[in-house]
C-alpha cells in the first residue's frame, strides 16, 4: 500500500469514472486500474462496484476511501510542518467564501495581504455553506469564510466579526416610513429573497418569520443569486429586501438614505474563518485573521456596529 494508491481511489471516488480519474492523476487508465486492483487484493475487499455506471464505492469501500482521505491529509501536514518552521510565511492556501460575504470583505484586506506576504499564493472560490463544509472535510480547500456557528464535529471556528442586518427599500417606499421597524411590519408579499442554497436566505426568512405568514398577493417570484441583484430589483419593483451591514460600504449616499434599521435587538450574523481539525497551515491562517481583524477595527463603533465610518 502506498500514498499513490490512496490518491487513485480518492480520485475515482470524486470523478466516479476510471478514465477521468486517470487523466486527473496523469496516468493511463490501465495503470490506475491495476494499482487499485492491487490495493483491493492487499486489503482483501472490493473498493468500487465496477458493474454500475457511474462507478460507486461499495459499503466497505466508502469507509476505506474516508480513511484514505485522512491519511493523505495527515501526510500533507509533514511538508506543512517544515514550512511552518521557516521564518517566512510561504505556501498556498485555498479559501472557500460565501457569496454574501466575498464582494464586501475581500476588497478590505486581500490586496494588502498579498503585498505583505508575496510568497503566499491565495486561491479563492465562492461557494455555498454546504459546499465549503464538504470541501473542508475532504481537504480540497484549506479555509472557509462563512456564517457560523456551524457546530459540526471536526471543524474549528474563529470568529472574525458580527454584522447587523438592515432593511433596504426603494426610493418610492410609502409603507415603511419609520427609520426603525419591526420584522412583522415587512410586507412578505414584497420581500425579495436570495435563491436556495444561500444561508442568508434562511436568515432572512427567520428574521421575518415567513414560515408563519401567508404570501398572499405575491405576484413576483424572483430568487436572486447576489445581494446586488436584490438591491437593483428592489429599485425596479418597489420591493423590500434585507442586506448585511458590510455591503453598505459600497452604497452611495442616495442608497444609504434608503436603509432602515430594525428595532433593538437588531438581528445579526456571525462570520468566521473555519478550518478542519487536520489543518496545518496555522501561520497563514493567523496572518489572514490578523489582517482581516486590523481592517475591521477601523470600521467598528463602540456598540459593535461595523459601519462606524458612515454613521449608519
Amino acid at each position: 500500500m502506498n500514498f499513490q494508491q490512496l490518491e487513485y481511489i480518492v480520485a475515482v471516488d470524486e470523478e466516479r469514472h476510471f478514465v477521468k480519474a486517470a487523466e486527473r492523476c496523469f496516468v493511463t487508465q490501465a495503470t490506475l486500474s491495476m494499482m487499485i486492483k492491487k490495493l483491493e487484493e492487499e486489503l482483501g475487499c472490493i473498493v468500487f462496484d465496477r458493474s454500475k455506471q457511474p462507478v460507486v464505492p461499495t459499503e466497505v469501500g466508502e469507509k476505506v476511501i474516508a480513511q484514505a482521505r485522512i491519511v493523505l491529509l495527515e501526510s500533507k501536514k509533514l511538508a506543512e510542518i517544515v514550512k511552518e518552521s521557516d521564518t517566512n510565511i510561504t505556501g498556498e492556501v485555498k479559501i472557500g467564501i460565501i457569496p454574501t460575504v466575498a464582494p464586501y470583505l475581500l476588497p478590505l484586506f486581500l490586496q494588502d495581504f498579498l503585498e505583505k506576504y508575496p510568497s503566499v499564493k491565495v486561491v479563492i472560490r465562492e461557494m455555498t455553506t454546504s459546499e465549503i463544509v464538504e470541501q473542508l472535510q475532504k481537504g480540497t480547500i484549506d479555509l472557509g469564510i462563512l456564517a457560523t456557528p456551524l457546530k459540526i464535529e471536526g471543524l474549528m471556528e474563529h470568529v472574525l466579526y458580527h454584522e447587523k442586518f438592515k432593511v433596504f427599500t426603494s426610493k418610492t417606499e410609502t409603507e415603511l416610513v419609520n427609520q426603525y421597524i419591526l420584522p412583522e411590519e415587512i410586507d412578505a408579499s414584497r420581500l425579495l429573497l436570495l435563491e436556495e442554497g444561500h444561508c442568508m436566505r434562511s436568515q432572512m426568512l427567520n428574521i421575518c418569520e415567513l414560515q408563519k405568514r401567508q404570501l398572499s398577493g405575491h405576484n413576483l417570484d424572483y430568487e436572486a443569486g447576489s445581494i446586488e441583484s436584490l438591491v437593483n430589483l428592489v429599485e425596479a419593483y418597489n420591493g423590500i429586501t434585507i442586506v448585511p451591514e458590510l455591503c453598505l460600504l459600497h452604497f452611495n449616499e442616495e442608497r444609504l438614505m434608503q436603509i432602515k434599521s430594525f428595532v433593538s435587538p437588531e438581528p445579526v450574523r456571525e462570520i468566521s474563518m473555519v478550518s478542519y481539525r487536520h489543518f496545518a497551515k496555522k501561520r497563514i491562517r493567523e496572518a489572514l485573521v490578523f489582517e482581516i481583524s486590523q481592517k475591521l477595527k477601523t470600521l467598528l463603533s463602540t456598540d459593535g456596529s461595523i459601519l462606524n465610518v458612515i454613521g449608519i
